[in-house]
């Protein structure tokens, strides 16, 4: 296939091998695109500083400078979780993007001050290693000039965060369930939707609800998983689970819903909570608060 029919395929709103071999692989993918992205930024940096210094009139060596911004880069590299971490409990949703804003500014000083730890440390460590000190300086004036990169560095990062998501979006395509038409009646139940409607790159087309095996609590949105296809829906949980059958589909825990006919097997847990297995394979945590009711709902009646 040359590039002109792929790129006729990707806008006709088929399915593209490509785009659905990237979800499929999508955490392995992210992690190896952070892991050249940091040992880009660590390579980088050290040209730069090095080439600055390298007529030898600060009195460092080479390997120091290789030292200082391989340990910062890598400080921030163990970190990105936590980032993540704090843009699911505060995303930047509507309704919630000033009031969490003005929280992840705050953030910015606790994730600065473990940022700036963890670099001292590892330097530490590492002279000793090679039976030398190492000096931060001095601490208040330091870590300012630290913190000052640092904002930019949080705030670059959860940007980038945010673009990727825009990207995939627009790649995998966002579901929206059906509405009232503006005139006449509905072909279908709106409160019982047999299909939903996606968008994909300027393209309309339907998908079928019963094709859904399972759903995710993703921030602001709701992953819906059809084999493997992964559509968002800007919703909550509870408001789609309102909308679903509820003779197809249980939570079974607080950022997950399951259809029934997607379950191959439970595990029940000695801690109380259970495990699904889905006919696809997929495992599927399940808490206590709802494994009555998915016993209760898959029990013959």
């Amino acid at each position: 296939m040359n590039g002109k029919q792929l790129l006729l395929k990707f806008y006709t709103g088929r399915e593209l091998m490509t785009v659905q071999m990237y979800l499929a692989h999508r955490r392995w993918f992210e992690m190896g695109f952070w892991a050249l992205f940091f040992l880009v930024q660590w390579w980088a940096q050290f040209t730069v500083v090095y080439l600055e210094h390298r007529n030898g009139e600060s009195g460092f060596e080479a390997w120091e400078f290789l030292v200082w911004e391989g340990t910062s880069i890598l400080s921030v590299a163990m970190l990105l979780p936590l980032l993540l971490v704090w843009d699911r409990r505060f995303p930047l949703s509507q309704g919630r993007v000033w009031r969490h804003l003005a929280i992840h500014l705050q953030l910015t000083l606790p994730w600065s001050l473990l940022h700036v730890i963890s670099m001292v440390a590892m330097r530490t460590g590492i002279y000793q290693l090679r039976g030398g000190t190492y000096d931060f300086g001095n601490w208040p004036v330091e870590f300012f000039y630290e913190y000052l990169k640092d904002f930019r560095t949080y705030g670059s990062l959860l940007s980038a965060v945010y673009l990727y998501r825009f990207l995939l979006i627009r790649m995998q395509g966002e579901a929206r369930m059906l509405q009232l038409p503006d005139e006449g009646q509905p072909v279908e139940p709106v409160e019982r939707p047999e299909r939903l409607l996606v968008k994909k790159l300027g393209k309309e087309f339907l998908v079928n609800v019963r094709d859904i095996e399972w759903v995710e609590a993703a921030g602001n949105y709701v992953n819906l998983h059809l084999g493997d296809r992964i559509y968002p829906l800007r919703d909550t949980m509870t408001k789609l689970l309102e909308r679903l059958d509820p003779e197809a589909f249980v939570r079974v825990h607080r950022s997950f819903i399951v259809r029934l006919d997607s379950i191959a097997e439970i595990e029940p847990l000695d801690s109380g909570d259970a495990r699904v297995y889905l006919k696809g394979g997929r495992q599927i945590p399940v808490s206590r608060r709802y494994r009555d009711q998915l016993r209760a709902q898959l029990a013959p009646a």
